[in-house]
């Protein structure tokens, strides 16, 4: 969903940084956010926590920054250019699944722009599941609810670790460059530029 779905990147580093400045780390956090584009939030804040200790709780630390990328996400609504009707082109041909790192309010939200859940019938977050991306669990899940084989199944996805997931997991991978060069996501089965490319490669023939 992130990078592909909606251009969230941005806005959920913004919410990081704002948590980390209320609760007074706006200088000194020490993470380098990019390196967790992929993976889940409880990630980050875990090692958030191992390094500072804060006053604040695993939990209160991801309730504040979920409601706050919520409120951007809401406010800014950044989907893709040509993402809807790519959608509206595939729903006649694929059972479609969502599968997120993201916590499922944060995907909920999403999925109301446009009315976009009616695309999907399996929603998969990073809730559902103990071991996030890299690890193929995610994609398995989703494949299993969807009742479609792992070798079957296409994945979508803009990240290095989702990449990894995906191939691990079976199936066939479909990069797409919103958050990374394209050179550095050569280890999909396709690498693409735009959301008419992902049409031609699913609908062709």
């Amino acid at each position: 969903m992130d990078g592909v779905i909606v251009n969230s990147e941005p806005c959920h580093e913004r919410a990081f940084l704002d948590v980390v400045r209320e609760i007074g780390y706006a200088h000194n956090h020490g993470l380098t956010v990019s390196d967790y584009v992929g993976r889940s939030d409880r990630e980050l804040w875990t090692d958030f926590v191992a390094r500072h200790k804060p006053a604040q709780t695993l939990a209160e630390l991801l309730a504040m920054k979920r409601a706050r990328v919520v409120e951007i996400l809401q406010s800014e609504q950044p989907l893709f250019k040509g993402l809807p009707e790519l959608l509206e082109r595939l729903a006649p041909e694929y059972r479609m699944a969502v599968a997120s790192g993201s916590e499922r309010a944060v995907v909920e939200a999403v999925l109301a722009f446009k009315g976009l859940g009616r695309f999907f019938s399996v929603t998969i977050t990073g809730s559902d599941i103990v071991r996030g991306k890299p690890q193929p669990d995610i994609f398995l899940h989703a494949s299993a609810e969807l009742g479609v084989e792992p070798k079957n199944c296409w994945v979508i996805e803009d990240s290095k670790p989702g990449i990894a997931a995906g191939l691990a997991a079976g199936m066939r991978v479909i990069a797409i460059g919103n958050t990374h060069p394209a050179q550095e996501l050569g280890a999909a089965t396709y690498v693409v530029e735009t959301y008419h490319q992902i049409a031609t490669l699913l609908l062709a023939g």
